[in-house]
This record gives C-alpha cells, structure tokens and sequence, in this order.
C-alpha cells in the first residue's frame, strides 16, 4: 500500500462520521473517487493472455573484472552463425555488420557501453540479439545514446533483453520488419523524467511489433514518421507519454496496460490508427489524459477503458478533416474528472455504445459551444434522468447535457478548485431551478443505454487484428 493510500484513509477514518452525514452528492464522490484512485488495481482489468516483461531470468554478470571487448567476437561471425556469449561483462560500444547471426547473452552476459556512445549498433538484416544485460550508454540526445541502435537494417530481433542506465532504450531508424518483444527498458536513473530518453523510438520504420515489453522510469516511448507498425500487450509506468505518434498512420495498438503516466496514448497528425482493448489508468496531474487526439483523422478508438484521470479523452481539432471521422465506441470512460473534453467547438467524430459512468463531467468544451456537431448515440450515461418503458433497453426520451455552473471556470480555472464545494452544489440547483442565464446546450445523445449491466451482457464487439509475429 502506498502512502497516498495511507494518508487518505486516516483522513477518512478521521471524518467517518461527517462523510457519512454530509448532504452534499459531489463532496460524496469526490471522496469516494479519490478512495478508488488509490486502489485501482482492484477495480481495472488486464487481458490476462499477455505476459509484459522477462521471460527468461538476465541477471547479467555481477563483476568487472576481466572485461572483454566484445567487438572482435562480432567480426568473427559468418552469416548463420550464433554467437552465446558465457557469463561475464564484455564493453562496447559495438557494432554488427555480419546479417543473419544472433547474439545469445543467455541471461548471465552484461554489456557495456562505457557512457561512450551507443551500446549495440545493428547494421545487417536480419540480426537477433536476445537475453543480453545492456548498460551505459552515453548521455547525448543529439546522438540518441542508446542501448540498441538499428540503422537500416530489416528483419532484426530483440528479445527478452534487461536495458537499464542507458538514455534511450532501443532506436529504430528506417528498419522494417523488427520484432521487439518481452525487454524491460528504464533509462537513467539519476535523471529527472523531462531529461531521461524515450523507451523505444521509432524513425521512418514500418512494419514492426512491439509486443510484450515493459518500460518504465522513461521519458517517453515515440512513434515518428512510421506507419503500419503494431503495439500489442506492453506495460508502461510512470512515464511522460506512454506512446505518442507523430506524422504516423495506419498502426495498430491493442491490449496495452499504461499506468501513472501524464499521457497514456497520443496521436498528433496521424490517421487511421486502430485502438482496442487498452486499458489507460491514472494519468497524472491536472492536464493528465488517457488519450489525446491532436488534428488526427479517420481513427478508430474500440473497446477501450479510460479510468481515473483527469481527462479521459481530450480532443484538439480532429478529425482534421471533418469528413474523416473518427469512431470512438464501445470504451469505458470512469472515475475521471472530465471524461470528454474539446479544445473547441468540434465536429466529425461518432460516440456510439461508450459507457460514461462516475465522471464528475461528462463533456467539456474549453472555447465555448457544442459538442452535437459530432454524433452521439446509443451511449450510457450515469446521469440519464429517464426511464424505459418498453423494456428495449433504450431511454424512451433522449439525454441532453446542459452546462451550468461549469461555465464559470471556462472563465476563470481557479474556481475548479471548489468543484465539490456545497456553494457549487447550491449554485448548480439554483441554475437549474431558475437559470439567471441561458444554460449553455452541450449534446443531445437521441437513444441513450438504460441499463449497463444489460447494455454490457448483450454487446459482442471483438474487433480482429492481424499480427504475424504472435506465437
């Protein structure tokens, strides 16, 4: 249990009683919410058929003693040779040029790069480096210091591999074809997050997998100018932006678990990415967000949760162009403080069977306006005030968001502060009994979800991705 976990439950232990007796619904939630953000490994669930991380024990060796520069082992590969190095510490930085060879640390190998340069540098196609302990890049950005380094090269493997006190974990730059998988990626340690690498960074590549890894203690794990590469069953935590894309369409993200980050997942100027299953929980801060969308068209957000942040999805022009929609369905979005929220007044994304529960907003327009240029149907809303006759499991009359008091901090953001308080609550009540202004229409959702357990039982969505790498 951590500490915000044992401060919060004194505190409520300590004021039981007015909890308890408190009339105001919104202090209630507020209460409730931050109790479950403390514990939300309880509540989110994880598609269990995927293993982030080691597979395989890299312990790496434990002294220094009688360092090998592993160089002249690498110039004496031939083509289909494998070369299993025995337990010691070799130094780098080094590079492969002999394609289709694999380097085999077997767990009990450690590299280092000597805070020189780079520690690996992949130069060949069809190269395999696995079950290695890779350490002590340099420390440039510039250069992009890293453990593994491919330089146009197709084909390549890295796997099960420990990377730890390099500045970035693994650059891709124009390779094709790569699988990376079951690695464990940190940087440096002693550097605060702004200043660490990126886990895994990608450079005019397309065509490659990254399934099954862990990076945590990153700065960020990038997609640049790559297309058709697929993300599928990773773990990301306590990073800046677990994943974010720029300039990259067509990639595929699917079964990723990203906790504690500030961004859970963003795409800025890239179409047509397919997103499903995902789970995004706590993203930090008050403009943390689980997914952002920045003039981004034509993506499909499927199947995905949304849970405990301050935003769950945030919306920045997209789509970019309007007649490319984007479709955001069958995601559930809870515990956040605002579940949508548009920079501006946008149009030309569909909200269809999402579950919107437990929000303190359900959507919010930063500049003013509407949100019901974008269409909005067959969604559940918590707050539904309606009922169903019929018993077809639709509202018999639609769900209208009006803003009320949430105008003021449009306006003046410091006034969010005393979202909970009884005033804001008094206020809210007042506006709705007798507007002293015309309340602000934000959408209208025409045949709203009535019940979710119902909604949930009946709904067989299971959107089916093409991945050539998984066993």
């Amino acid at each position: 249990m951590n500490i915000q976990a044992i401060f919060i439950m004194l505190f409520l232990l300590q004021h039981t009683e007015s909890v308890l007796w408190c009339n105001n619904t919104n202090m209630k939630k507020s209460i409730l919410y931050i109790l479950l953000f403390s514990f939300t490994s309880l509540f989110a669930q994880v598609d269990k058929s995927y293993h982030p991380g080691l597979v395989r024990s890299v312990d790496g060796a434990q002294e220094r003693t009688g360092m090998r520069n592993l160089q002249p082992l690498l110039d004496a590969l031939h083509s289909g040779d494998t070369l299993k190095l025995e337990p010691g510490f070799y130094y780098g930085p080094a590079h492969i040029t002999t394609p289709n060879v694999t380097i085999d640390g077997q767990g009990k190998a450690t590299v280092s790069g000597r805070n020189l340069k780079s520690v690996l540098y992949i130069e060949a196609n069809g190269v395999t480096i696995k079950n290695l302990h890779l350490i002590e890049s340099g420390d440039s950005p510039d250069r992009i210091d890293c453990a593994i380094k491919v330089k146009k090269s197709n084909d390549f493997q890295i796997v099960n591999n420990k990377i730890e006190e390099t500045l970035f974990g693994i650059d891709v730059f124009w390779s094709e074809a790569g699988l990376i998988k079951h690695n464990d990626i940190t940087s440096i340690a002693r550097k605060p997050k702004g200043l660490k690498g990126d886990a895994i960074r990608f450079w005019y590549s397309k065509f490659n997998l990254v399934q099954e890894n862990i990076w945590h203690q990153v700065r960020d794990m990038v997609v640049w100018y790559s297309s058709d590469n697929q993300f599928v069953g990773n773990r990301g935590i306590g990073n800046r932006y677990s994943i974010h894309f720029m300039y990259s369409h067509n990639n595929k993200i699917a079964h990723n678990h990203f906790s504690a980050s500030s961004v859970g997942i963003f795409l800025m100027y890239s179409e047509k990415t397919i997103m499903n299953n995902n789970l995004i929980e706590g993203s930090l801060g008050v403009t943390g967000m689980c997914l952002g969308m920045k003039e981004t068209s034509s993506n499909q957000i499927i199947d995905n949760k949304f849970l405990y942040s301050a935003r769950g999805i945030y919306i920045d022009v997209s789509p970019f162009v309007p007649w490319k929609t984007n479709t955001i369905s069958g995601n559930e979005i809870a515990f956040c403080n605002t579940a949508v929220e548009f920079l501006k007044d946008q149009e030309g994304n569909t909200f269809s069977e999402n579950m919107f529960h437990d929000n303190l907003t359900q959507v919010f327009i930063q500049g003013g306006g509407t949100a019901n240029r974008n269409k909005w149907i067959n969604n559940y809303w918590d707050d539904y005030a309606g009922y169903d006759k019929d018993g077809d499991n639709i509202g018999d009359f639609p769900y209208r968001i009006y803003e009320y008091h949430a105008r003021l901090w449009r306006f003046n953001p410091n006034i969010k502060f005393f979202y909970g308080a009884p005033i804001m609550s008094i206020l809210d009540y007042l506006e709705k009994l007798a507007p002293f202004s015309k309340p602000q229409f934000v959408l209208k959702d025409s045949k709203p979800i009535f019940n979710l357990e119902a909604f949930k039982k009946k709904r067989h969505f299971e959107l089916k991705i093409d991945i050539k790498h998984i066993n």
